[in-house]
């Protein structure tokens, strides 16, 4: 890895927004020589217009400049969720206090006062850059480990149950046609609160769930437990960094406009919103389990006023996506990740290994092999595969291929 100060390597890239030429013309050529790439502008509408099209990595900003001054400027860049975090420096011959202050309250990380010496220039800029990266750097761990720990709990919920997957699988379709079609902002958190929904249902009764989630009779303790799910989910999602408003979504999914007992703080605007997407959801979903179509189950929950209507003409329309599969017998090494198992798969002495109805993914590929290895898994394996128009790109077809058999919906 280069150093920070190979020369092959920029230091950065610094956009000077200056309406006087001999000051652009000096710090442009002073940061070229000290390795940074530069963008220079006599205008603050230019420069914003370029820092659209390529945000630079640190800003120079003048503060008196004819049309938009530096205030205006520098408001303009933090207004945007994609130019809000460069960092930016005025450059400025108003050295009054309020001057300072006003440039700070609109967004500024440092002053520098006119005239100045470009080494305290060189100096602050390469402070801030540094700051910089190691904010990015940060950021970019906190999002592999938030990826990383939605993608196991995901993982959970996939190995404990084939039909919370469906089932999640067919929520996250509909919030996401919701939310596309609607244009709401932060839709990553309504669809990872789709996908994680029943995250607390991992510990329930596959047939208390499926009695539950179809409205059926349950005892006093299974409807307990059964309520309690949103709860359970809440608690594991709320100890992961920056999904709180995911955990608050998940918690009010049952019942969004339910007021909370005790000194629970509000939720915020955006776990409101989320709620009510998910709530919705889920009350579609649950009357097309039934057996509903999905027209008529849109009818049911257009009356009484009960939802939306912004979000139910955004699912006009909707029905879920259809897949024909056909079942095959397959070697473990044919397996490949999206298949889904035909039938359950067991260990010596009946111990489940598998439910049927699991999707298939890499990990669970690897462990059926290792356990193979090691137990004499029997062989083939009866799996179901997404009917395509090329059945030749799919292992086991070709000359030699057993015969597919009934198709399933």
């Amino acid at each position: 890895m280069r150093s920070l100060n190979d020369p092959e390597r920029p230091q950065g890239n610094v956009m000077i927004v200056d309406d006087n030429p001999a000051n652009l013309k000096l710090l442009d050529d002073m940061l070229r020589q000290h390795g940074y790439e530069v963008q220079a502008f006599p205008r603050g509408r230019l420069a914003l217009a370029a820092a659209a099209q390529e945000p630079p990595d640190l800003i120079l900003l003048d503060i008196n400049m004819p049309e938009m001054n530096g205030y205006e400027v520098c408001e303009h860049l933090k207004s945007s969720a994609r130019l809000a975090d460069i960092p930016v420096i005025f450059l400025s011959a108003l050295n009054a206090v309020e001057d300072k202050v006003k440039g700070f309250a609109s967004g500024a990380v440092d002053y520098i006062s006119k005239p100045f010496q470009f080494e305290e220039v060189q100096v602050r800029v390469q402070t801030h850059l540094r700051l910089r990266r190691a904010q990015q750097a940060e950021h970019d761990l906190l999002e592999q480990t938030l990826g990383g720990a939605v993608g196991t709990l995901w993982g959970l919920v996939q190995l404990i149950s084939p039909t919370l997957t469906s089932r999640s699988d067919a929520v996250r379709e509909i919030v996401l046609r919701m939310t596309k079609r609607l244009g709401f902002e932060n839709s990553w958190q309504y669809e990872l609160a789709a996908t994680l929904c029943f995250l607390g249902c991992i510990a329930l009764p596959d047939d208390v769930f499926e009695r539950g989630y179809r409205g059926q009779t349950l005892s006093p303790d299974e409807e307990r437990m059964f309520r309690a799910h949103p709860q359970s989910a809440a608690r594991l999602l709320a100890k992961i960094p920056r999904m709180e408003v995911v955990a608050e979504i998940v918690r009010r999914q049952q019942n969004p406009k339910a007021k909370e007992p005790g000194p629970e703080p509000p939720a915020s605007e955006q776990a409101m919103l989320g709620a009510h997407v998910i709530h919705l959801a889920l009350e579609l979903d649950r009357r097309i389990y039934r057996g509903m179509p999905s027209e008529t189950a849109l009818v049911e929950l257009g009356f009484g006023g009960r939802f939306d209507a912004g979000m139910l003409n955004a699912l006009e329309g909707y029905s879920p996506a259809g897949v024909e599969f056909e079942v095959r017998q397959l070697s473990l090494r044919e397996l490949r990740p999206g298949m889904i198992l035909d039938r359950s798969i067991s260990g010596a002495g009946g111990l489940l290994i598998l439910k049927v109805g699991t999707v298939l993914t890499q990990t669970w590929i690897e462990r059926l092999r290792n356990f193979a290895s090691t137990e004499g898994q029997r062989e083939p394996t009866c799996v179901r595969i997404p009917r395509i128009a090329d059945v030749q790109s799919l292992p086991g077809a070709g000359p030699g291929a057993p015969a597919a058999t009934q198709p399933r919906a």
